[in-house]
């Protein structure tokens, strides 16, 4: 780093740490690699150091040094200690992580290390070293000596960044206002409000400072920041709602019940509760719609748009077609006066995609995919820019929808309307009659839409209804000109490798007047997939042109982790399935607790027994390949749904990256994503690249995308004269110029990696608000059907019971294991256990068996609320009639009669030699034993 005037930036001065041995440095090694003079510059740096160090980006040590804290744990223990004896040990930077918490329901948590991708990195955080802190934050962990069981612990020395700056949870009243109230050894709640989270993995409640301005003995609230634009915290709603929170005993509560939105103003600390103000009531769990809102504030969507990025979208907005200049116009084509068409859901509103095909001369297919140009609308550093950055992505619920920009734009000028101008970014793609990209051009463009189609007008036209056909007759011809293309596009795909789960998803039908009226699996037709095959097609086209440019935001999907793999070939061998593995590579290894264990035993005992061997999966050669012939060989059959899942599970997730790594579920080389530049910010970004390379002078046209050429899974090797065949996968085609040169618009790759883990992180936020609303939505819709049978199949077992899907609903639930016997008759019950070798749950004495895949017949038992989880148990089995018991005098009757005085043919000799009684067995044994013991 050059000497200068100080101060130097915070990335400077954490590089210049980074450089240093074992990435530390001391308080005069700064001065002295700085170069500071005078107590004013040492200050400032002092200061920096300490603003850093709150961040979590650096650590400071007990020897006066500061570090980086290391990003992933280490492998080997470093300190031993004796059986049950605690360690003491300074934080250093080996002992050091920062990471993200995660809470589990029953008080313990686990802390993935900034930068890991693997569970096994995971550290163990136990109940009392949680520290204060909560779900979510950015935590500093003290890693502690690893156990002998291999498990990797610490506690939590200080919380980074809290990430739970609300809470949703339900209200409850004091025990002081004559209410039931809550305690614990901590704390009690008998003079205060609270709430209960509606978060399971917050597990102590908040309580409610119900009065601002300090009276009546309550202290006053501190002075809190508007650190969230999205609402607004204003000391009028908290008077307002002053006299609920103090009710008369003897009336109503008014707020017993309720979900309120709660701003947390004192965090919890090892000794104190966290406390907060209620900013609204949401209302009743079970009304309508509340439940969406209550969603939305648990996982912090963004869902109010300031009043500056409105009045910036109502701008942009205004910004039609006629309105461009001479010069812009020149750079566009115009494709108005073609059949272009959009294909989207009923309830879509957002149109930002529109197709047309064409057959060319030579007998190839010409493809036309045009995107709405949402970066002319969406200028980078503007309001509007980082409002869309803030969300991510839009989030879609079966009633409503949270969007990443203001419905001006959204539905509006961005959308692609029918019979109105729009601007476009369009990919054109000559497809040969194998399927391949023979060549491909990208242009900014203007169309206007000829007609607005569904999905199930698409596929009625496709299936062949003769008055869907009557009623779009001068678009059917297209629509099978696509369907041809689509299966010529499809079959490519499937050579390569290319994997097609064909899940279906939940989907909730409402009747006229908005209540639920059942929930469906998704159908998915000829109509979906033309346009996913077009999509597909023309991202790869931008990710393969935009590589050659500099640098770019791709979609990644990495290889599975060779665990899952061998865990999904354990399942599917189940139904004598495999993914064609012949031997399975695992490596065995032996930690250094276990060699001690062994030592120590040796000195006392005198055994020599090896010490305990652990097996883990080593580099195992998959290929999309293998899991796209295991899905066509179980289409059709009865496991096809199970193992379908399981070995979705078994993949990573995919993600976004500044670093092009393939993407192996789709066995593309490169890939990205371009096609929805309304809903995704990361598109959004893909369209500033590609308009700033296109105005900058870059040559609009790519090569051949070919299926054949090696990818990063494969261990085929790029022949010498293929680059010479294929220019676009050399180090850069000689045509383009570089990209200092064509890329006035070039974002540094610390940049591209930010916003790449941001909109990640935002996909998971919007799949995680989704999943969820939906287990409500179930949840709701089973509520009043407690008690009645469905026929269920079972999905996967646990040692805690099974899972089953309803065949009727497209509902799961759980069967827990203790709960099995009390569906069998009462001489046939037993205990149940989990077998790991072929994951079955089995009888320990019938020898009775649930396994993957077999049906079974269950009734709603219970529904968990607070875990949103449906329980079932199974139905009992109909017993055999039992005889009709007699009245007890008509037992003593008989009894009686039978009581006769004995046959002198059935006596026995006695000493005497005397005839007497016959005695029984029983009592002859009985008197035996008993001169025995004497």
């Amino acid at each position: 780093m050059p000497k200068g005037p100080y101060p130097n930036t915070d990335r400077d001065l954490i590089r210049l740490i980074e450089r240093s041995p074992s990435h530390r440095a001391g308080y005069k090694q700064l001065i002295r690699e700085l170069g500071l003079g005078g107590g004013r510059e040492r200050r400032l740096l002092l200061e920096q150091l300490a603003r850093i160090t709150l961040r979590g980006e650096l650590v400071k040590l007990d020897t006066g040094y500061w570090a980086l804290p290391r990003a992933t744990p280490e492998k080997t223990a470093r300190v031993s200690r004796a059986p049950g004896m605690p360690v003491e040990h300074k934080p250093t930077r080996e002992n050091l992580l920062a990471g993200k918490l995660d809470l589990h329901r029953d008080g313990f948590g686990f802390v993935r290390p900034n930068g890991s991708k693997s569970r096994e990195d995971d550290l163990f955080i136990p109940p009392n070293e949680i520290n204060g802190a909560m779900q979510g934050d950015e935590v500093l962990v003290d890693e502690a000596p690893v156990g002998r069981d291999g498990r990797r612990s610490g506690r939590i020395a200080r919380v980074l960044t809290r990430r739970n700056p609300t809470v949703v949870g339900i209200f409850h009243y004091a025990r002081a206002h004559g209410r039931r109230g809550y305690d614990n050894e901590q704390f009690t709640t008998a003079k205060f409000n609270y709430i209960t989270p509606l978060d399971e993995r917050m597990t102590q409640p908040i309580l409610i400072l119900d009065d601002p301005d300090g009276e009546e003995g309550q202290p006053k609230l501190p002075p809190q920041p508007d650190h969230n634009p999205h609402r607004v915290l204003g000391e009028e709603a908290q008077r307002e709602l002053k006299p609920y929170l103090h009710p008369d005993p003897d009336k109503v509560d008014p707020l017993e019940g309720l979900a309120v939105d709660v701003e947390i103003v004192e965090f919890p600390t090892l000794s104190k509760p966290a406390r907060g103000r209620i900013l609204e009531v949401l209302g009743h769990p079970d009304d309508f719609g509340v439940d969406v809102e209550i969603i939305i504030r648990k996982h912090h969507l963004p869902y109010t748009f300031p009043t500056n990025v409105l009045a910036e979208a109502t701008a942009s907005a205004s910004q039609t077609v006629d309105t461009l200049t001479d010069e812009e116009l020149a750079q566009r084509t115009d494709f108005r006066g073609l059949p272009i068409v959009t294909i989207d859901g009923e309830t879509a509103r957002d149109f930002d995609d529109a197709v047309l095909v064409q057959p060319l001369p030579n007998g190839n297919w010409q493809l036309q995919v045009h995107i709405a140009d949402v970066s002319h609308y969406v200028r980078p550093g503007t309001a509007l820019d980082l409002e869309a950055r803030l969300r991510g992505t839009s989030v879609y619920f079966p009633d409503r929808a949270v969007p990443m920009l203001p419905p001006q734009l959204s539905s509006g000028m961005c959308s692609l309307r029918p019979d109105e101008d729009r601007l476009v970014l369009t990919c054109i793609a000559e497809i040969d009659k194998a399927g391949e990209v023979a060549e491909f051009q990208l242009c900014e463009g203007i169309i206007r839409s000829a007609r607005r189609m569904t999905y199930t007008q698409v596929q009625k036209i496709l299936d062949g209804d003769p008055e869907t056909r009557a009623a779009f007759i001068e678009l059917v011809p297209a629509f099978e000109q696509m369907h041809e293309l689509a299966l010529l596009l499809n079959r490519k795909r499937h050579r390569r490798g290319s994997i097609d789960f064909d899940l279906p998803e939940a989907v909730i039908q409402f009747d006229p007047q908005g209540n639920m009226a059942a929930i469906t699996r998704s159908e998915r037709g000829w109509s979906n997939r033309l346009i996913e095959e077009f999509m597909l097609t023309a991202n790869e086209c931008v990710a393969h042109w935009l590589e050659a440019q500099g640098p770019s935001i791709y979609r990644i999907h990495e290889l599975p982790d060779p665990k899952r793999i061998l865990d999904f070939e354990d399942a599917a061998s189940v139904f004598g399935q495999t993914l064609g593995f012949s031997t399975l590579p695992v490596k065995q290894f032996t930690m250094k607790q276990d060699r001690r264990t062994q030592s120590s035993n040796k000195r006392r005992f005198g055994s020599d027994r090896a010490p305990q061997k652990h097996e883990v999966p080593e580099s195992i050669p998959v290929t999309p390949q293998m899991y796209q012939r295991l899905t066509a060989k179980i289409a059709g059959t009865p496991e096809e749904r199970i193992l379908s899942f399981l070995m979705l599970r078994s993949l990573k997730q995919a993600r976004y990256s500044e670093k092009n790594e393939g993407h192996f579920a789709l066995a593309s080389p490169s890939y990205t994503h371009f096609t929805s530049p309304i809903r995704r910010y990361p598109d959004l970004i893909v369209h500033r690249l590609l308009r700033a390379a296109l105005q900058a002078g870059a040559e609009a046209t790519g090569g051949p995308i070919l299926s054949t050429d090696p990818q990063p899974w494969s261990s085929k090797k790029p022949c010498p004269g293929k680059n010479a065949r294929h220019p676009e996968r050399s180090e850069g085609p000689p045509h383009l110029p570089s990209s200092d040169e064509a890329t006035p618009l070039k974002l540094p790759e610390e940049e591209l990696s930010d916003i790449a883990l941001e909109s990640s992180q935002a996909e998971r936020r919007a799949d995680e608000a989704e999943r969820e609303l939906m287990e409500w939505k179930k949840i709701k819709f089973m509520q009043d059907r407690v008690g009645e049978d469905f026929h269920a199949t079972v999905l996967s077992c646990t040692k805690y019971g099974f899972y089953v899907e309803l065949d009727e609903l497209f509902i799961e639930g759980m069967v827990p294991i203790q709960t099995i016997a009390d569906g069998l008759p009462f001489h046939e019950q037993e205990r149940f256990f989990f077998r790991d070798t072929d994951r079955a749950i089995v009888g320990q004495s019938s020898g009775r068996t649930f396994k993957l895949g077999q049906r079974v017949h269950v009734l709603l038992d219970r529904i968990d609320r607070p875990n949103r989880r449906l329980q079932f148990a199974l139905v009992p089995a109909e017993a055999p009639p039992k005889a009709p018991r007699k009245p007890k005098a008509a037992a003593k009757a008989v009894k009686f009669l039978k009581a006769a005085p004995p046959d002198p043919r059935h006596t026995s000799p006695t000493r005497t030699g005397k005839p007497g009684k016959t005695k029984p067995k029983a009592r002859e044994r009985n008197k035996k034993a008993k001169g025995k013991r004497r």
